[in-house]
């Protein structure tokens, strides 16, 4: 072993692996050639269940013939409000091979915002994931004139119901059957007659400062990049790879569905959200995307999980990280490992790291991806302490996902990476804004003309709203949000992302937001992670009866505080926290406050709780 990790098998891929200019065309093209592999995998009733490319191509047709026989007409928008799950894939590919516009809805969102987003990208056929996403379709339909169906995936519970704009999955694939029989070429001829250049799907921004904005992205931006992220991280049809993140999220549309479509890796899709732990062991993925959210996670259950463990177990524990660390801290530097330490290295990893692996999971992975939010450096060093290439990747809708990413072979924990080799990036040399420039970049935002003016220029460089800095060998690293940096009321510029990624290193806390615009000093909200709390209050005989009762409680405040402190030492003293205060409400996915990838909204937790940030300066 020359290294900390293997990155024989992480080498860029620069050729064409599945030929198409169009999102149909490389899918059809990949049914033709995979036909009886399987691409996709689904746990249903405690019970896996293999869709190969066969079965996928098969239900695609019928769904696709299905929407056609409705009246679905090219250029036409469908929108699907559910879950992640096959039913999701399958639907957006019959839509893009009917030729028409697939957007996504996120499950959370409430029927307001269902109404808005089926208006204003002119949805006429509605797919719903079961009884509940239902109610929310038949709240507003009323006034939404150009909605024509609302197709329901899951009947369960609906058996007795009947409206006549309501028809179920399996209904609109048995008119697909019906309407190939008398029209069989037709859904080849819409496919084939896709042109690169024409929209192909839309995807709404947060709206954490308004109403979402829906990016367009043409089928000629979504193969080119598609094609870019196997120069960054590539995979083949050996890897099994997990889908869990919200489809309608660009991170998870593109690093998920359509680049497993391009490459043949395999798509495993969780039960549900809260299952992601069991089934990341089940299915011991060999490539993992996720966002921090769900690393920090698996580091905090490791954390607690040691707390119960023995003597013995701790001490092993801790050789072997501390001798993963060396051996980390030397390749990071570009040293060579001795001998010794590769052997002592060889047997951490037996006595101890391969365990830690395991428990999470991630002892088949060849490397880990993380993205869609800043991570602790800390964070990603612990990985690479495993044994593991961590590779961080940046990017937004706007540039259809991943615009820099890590190479296997020169990991810079805190470090976003150069550009992809696929894009142009550079900083603004008045505001440090890092702009980025490519075939990657989105046609801009639907009916906004002035939004995307402000956000493409006329030499076509988009503006990120992304504060950073750039090294001698071009990777990027993010300081903060344009509008996020603080400036304290004695003039000192803060970027309180990094104050917050070292914080949410902790197991104890899940996020925070640093707080001190125009302030005297820095205040901090914080949302504690509520199981790891729980744990250390029950191990501490701390009384409590609810999650409120939890974060008032002195023992965890002084926890809190603990942690506080720690992170304090690594800043100086105008940049360090001075008080804290705990949300005392359990927030999840469902709540206004967090973002579909778990993140807390910062101007929308500022304006929430100005109360209790009041009372931390007085």
């Amino acid at each position: 072993m020359s290294q900390l990790w293997d990155t024989s098998g992480i080498a860029p891929q620069k050729n064409v692996v599945m030929a198409g200019e169009t999102i149909p065309a490389i899918f059809w093209n990949a049914v033709a050639a995979r036909g009886p592999n399987v691409w996709m995998r689904q746990k249903d009733l405690g019970i896996w269940r293999s869709w190969t490319w066969n079965e996928t191509g098969q239900a695609v047709r019928e769904i696709g013939h299905g929407l056609m026989a409705l009246g679905f007409e090219a250029r036409h928008t469908a929108s699907i409000l559910s879950n992640t799950n096959i039913e999701w894939v399958l639907c957006d590919l019959a839509v893009l091979s009917a030729g028409g516009i697939s957007n996504g809805i996120y499950p959370t969102d409430a029927p307001e915002q269902v109404h808005y987003l089926c208006e204003d990208s002119g949805t006429r056929v509605l797919f719903v994931e079961d009884d509940e996403q239902l109610d929310k379709a038949l709240a507003v339909r009323a006034s939404l004139p150009l909605l024509q169906k609302i197709v329901v995936f899951d009947m369960e519970g609906l058996r007795d119901f009947h409206d006549p704009m309501v028809i179920s999955l399996k209904q609109l694939q048995a008119l697909g059957r019906e309407h190939a029989q008398q029209h069989p070429d037709m859904l080849m001829q819409r496919s084939a007659a896709c042109k690169p250049e024409e929209l192909a799907i839309l995807v709404y921004t947060s709206g954490t400062t308004g109403k979402p904005k829906g990016g367009m992205h043409s089928h000629h931006g979504l193969v080119f990049t598609v094609r870019g992220y196997n120069t960054l991280i590539a995979r083949d049809e050996r890897d099994e790879c997990m889908c869990f993140l919200p489809l309608c999220h660009i991170a998870e549309r593109m690093g998920g569905e359509y680049f497993s479509m391009y490459t043949g890796a395999k798509l495993n899709f969780v039960e549900n959200p809260e299952t992601v732990p069991e089934n990341v062991r089940e299915i011991a993925p060999t490539v993992f995307t996720a966002v921090p959210r769900v690393w920090e996670k698996f580091y905090s259950g490791v954390m607690i999980a040691l707390k119960e463990a023995g003597s013995i177990q701790q001490a092993v524990y801790g050789w072997a990280i501390g001798v993963g660390h060396q051996v980390t801290d030397l390749v990071l530097a570009k040293k060579p490992v001795p001998s010794s330490l590769k052997l002592r290295f060889h047997m951490a990893r037996l006595l101890a790291l391969n365990n830690v692996r395991k428990m999470i999971g991630i002892h088949r992975a060849r490397f880990l991806v993380t993205g869609a939010a800043p991570i602790s450096p800390d964070l990603v060093r612990w990985y690479l302490a495993l044994g593991l290439p961590m590779l961080e990747v940046w990017g937004m809708t706007e540039t259809c996902g991943a615009a820099t990413g890590v190479p296997a072979d020169r990991i810079k924990p805190g470090s976003i990476g150069p550009a992809a080799e696929y894009n142009e990036m550079r900083l603004d040399p008045v505001t440090g804004e890092i702009l980025v420039r490519g075939p990657n970049v989105f046609m801009g935002y639907l009916n906004l003309p002035e939004k995307t003016a402000e956000t493409l220029d006329a030499d076509g460089w988009l503006h990120t709203g992304d504060v950073g800095v750039v090294d001698e060998e071009g990777f990027f690293r993010i300081t903060d949000r344009m509008k996020d940096i603080i400036i304290t009321a004695g003039g000192k510029n803060i970027t309180p992302s990094e104050l917050e990624n070292e914080l949410k290193f902790s197991p104890y806390v899940t996020d925070a937001v640093v707080i001190g615009d125009k302030r005297p000093y820095l205040t901090v909200i914080v949302m504690i992670d509520q199981e790891n709390a729980e744990k250390y209050a029950q191990d501490n005989d701390v009384p409590f009866s609810n999650y409120a009762s939890l974060t008032h409680s002195a023992e965890v405040q002084n926890l809190i505080q603990a942690e506080v402190d720690r992170v304090n030492k690594k800043f100086a003293r105008v940049e360090q926290i001075k008080k804290f205060w705990l949300l005392d409400t359990q927030l999840s996915a469902e709540d206004e406050e967090l973002t579909p990838t778990m993140k807390l909204k910062r101007k929308l937790v500022e304006k929430k709780y100005a109360p209790q940030i009041e009372a931390m300066y007085r």
